[in-house]
């Protein structure tokens, strides 16, 4: 399995009384699919999994499948501390309608690269799904090497992918040349330079407020259309740098709300945005919506 193209991270709505909200939640997708994305990433980080019960996770999954319906790939995150939670997670996906899942190494223990591919085949061997190794060592405490993952990728049948999220551009080409996996643009704010560089897709926090955008990057990317993609990624880029933030979940909720789509409210420790970060959102949005047409 492949995953070219443009993969929204999605947010979770929660509804008034802080619950997930699935009507919201498939309005988001339906929005996102007919604006052209390829794929569709549920509960990972910017769906703020680590807040959702098991049960959440499965409602979140569900309602992104059927609102999918078919039409693009759904991919699961199962990030866990232990190999037994995540596995627990991805069977979960599986039966909500995932069709692939993606996971961190283990969430708080900074494995060594014996424990690490110890992790990956036990999730890759009892899930039986395509796996998307997750590199994002802001969250996972762990920056795996490209030899590393090139490892776990050559020796591990059901891993099929990476989202490169060191923050370090040289990590994309360095991983080309180590494994035959895919290898996909993880972080906004280096996307042009991860296509250019040989990527095939990206999954992405900035792509659930400007989806259409981020689909004429790639293609225009795809076509060699390079001014037209620097033309695309300036506008996207103010708002894009807000992913590698710990608040990426706060402002990219606040800007689906500013566009019509639904962010809402996040769980704790999450708190809103303060007049400082608002004025912040609002000046990316402001760049964002430059030279469109009225």
């Amino acid at each position: 399995m492949r995953f070219p193209g443009i993969i929204p991270a999605v947010t979770t709505p929660f509804g008034p009384d802080g619950g997930v909200d699935t009507d919201a939640l498939q309005a988001n997708i339906n929005a996102l699919v007919d604006a052209g994305v390829h794929g569709i990433v549920g509960t990972g980080t910017m769906g703020e999994a680590a807040s959702l019960s098991s049960a959440e996770r499965r409602e979140v999954i569900a309602a992104i499948a059927a609102a999918v319906d078919g039409r693009v790939p759904v991919i699961a995150g199962v990030s866990a501390a232990t190999p037994a939670l995540a596995i627990g997670y991805a069977a979960d996906a599986a039966a909500a309608g995932a069709v692939a899942i993606m996971c961190l190494p283990p969430l708080g223990y900074r494995g060594d690269d014996r424990e690490i591919e110890a992790f990956y085949a036990a999730v890759a061997e009892a899930a039986g799904l395509p796996l998307m190794v997750y590199n994002n060592p802001d969250a996972s405490g762990v920056d795996m090497r490209a030899d590393l993952i090139a490892r776990i990728a050559d020796n591990l049948e059901h891993v099929v992918a990476v989202k490169e999220c060191s923050g370090d551009v040289r990590r994309i080409p360095a991983l080309l040349q180590a494994t035959d996996a895919e290898i996909l643009v993880g972080g906004d704010d280096w996307a042009l330079e991860g296509f250019c560089a040989g990527a095939t897709g990206w999954v992405s926090g900035v792509a659930d407020v400007a989806p259409a955008e981020c689909v004429a990057l790639y293609e225009h990317c795809r076509a060699g259309e390079l001014d037209a993609a620097r033309e695309v990624y300036r506008r996207l880029l103010p708002l894009a740098r807000f992913d590698m933030t710990p608040k990426l979940v706060q402002y990219f909720k606040g800007a689906m709300d500013e566009v019509g789509l639904a962010g809402g409210p996040t769980r704790p420790p999450r708190l809103p945005l303060d007049d400082r970060e608002r004025e912040q959102l609002r000046a990316a949005l402001t760049a964002l919506r430059a030279g469109v047409a009225a």
